[in-house]
């Protein structure tokens, strides 16, 4: 049995830098609270945990006197009543998501109609929705935007930054399709990160050529969910937290395995199944 992992596995690099700071940080300090998840992994965040770093689940709950903004962001609203309790705050935003917030601001202060291509209840989206004020609506339905009672004459459209390329283009074409119409001025920017991106694309180049394809990650991760849902296009695929998930009845009359993760997925982690892996191919 053959096991090949995909080119980029492993943290991104939003989420490296965001786990590096929290890692001074708290070292400095001793302990430190984050608004949220800072990412969507348990294993992540059990480790930070045992450092010194807790999930603060609403801003009431802050105890201290410092806070980190995770790496998904948050609205301008969010930022006001921290810096309103006089907070210390660690802004550990991924670079691209920061971009997407630039860029729902600007649609929104030039006019236009802001749509999210993301999941509506996303941290992520909740941001920017937030960073498009009252001109903004995150869906994945483009019939949706065909729905709206009167449609706005200046439509500007941006994703989640881990959605699915090809999805988005469709998704694209068929509010153009819908909305376009005489004096409308539509704008599409693309703000899906380029790390994801490669990600997916190495990914699915993997899944091409296994029998089978392991996407490790957490459950509630968007971009590991994207993996596995891009690569099972093509192969059997199985998405999985840790080495403890895997079944050995997948294997069964397969001789190349490939494997890739999520972006904040640790190496440990990734360590972890291929070690499992081994033990499976030398039986």
């Amino acid at each position: 049995m053959e096991i090949e992992k995909a080119p980029d596995i492993g943290f991104c690099f939003g989420v490296r830098r965001a786990v590096d700071m929290l890692e001074k940080v708290v070292a400095e300090r001793g302990r430190l609270e984050t608004l949220g998840a800072v990412v969507h992994n348990q294993q992540v965040l059990e480790r930070l945990e045992r450092m010194g770093v807790t999930v603060a689940r609403d801003i009431k709950d802050i105890r201290g006197d410092a806070v980190a903004i995770s790496s998904h962001g948050v609205s301008p609203q969010v930022e006001a009543e921290l810096k309103a309790k006089e907070l210390d705050i660690i802004n550990t935003i991924c670079p691209a998501v920061h971009r997407a917030q630039v860029t729902a601001r600007r649609l929104a202060e030039a006019g236009f109609l802001v749509v999210i291509y993301g999941e509506a209840n996303h941290p992520e989206v909740k941001g920017l929705l937030g960073w498009a004020g009252d001109k903004g609506i995150a869906t994945m339905d483009s019939s949706f935007i065909s729905g709206l009672g009167r449609i706005p004459r200046r439509i500007g459209i941006l994703s989640q930054t881990t959605q699915i390329p090809s999805q988005f283009v469709a998704f694209l074409k068929e509010v153009l399709d819908s909305a376009f119409t005489r004096d409308s001025e539509f704008r599409a920017i693309d703000t899906i990160c380029h790390d994801i991106r490669k990600r997916q694309a190495d990914a699915l180049d993997l899944a091409k050529k296994v029998d089978i394809m392991l996407v490790i990650g957490g459950r509630s991760s968007a971009n590991t969910r994207h993996l596995a849902e891009l690569c099972a296009t093509v192969t059997e695929t199985h998405h999985i937290e840790t080495a403890d998930d895997i079944r050995r009845s997948w294997f069964r009359g397969k001789r190349h395995i490939g494997v890739t993760s999520g972006a904040s997925t640790a190496d440990q982690t990734i360590d972890e199944v291929l070690v499992r892996m081994a033990e499976l191919a030398g039986r």
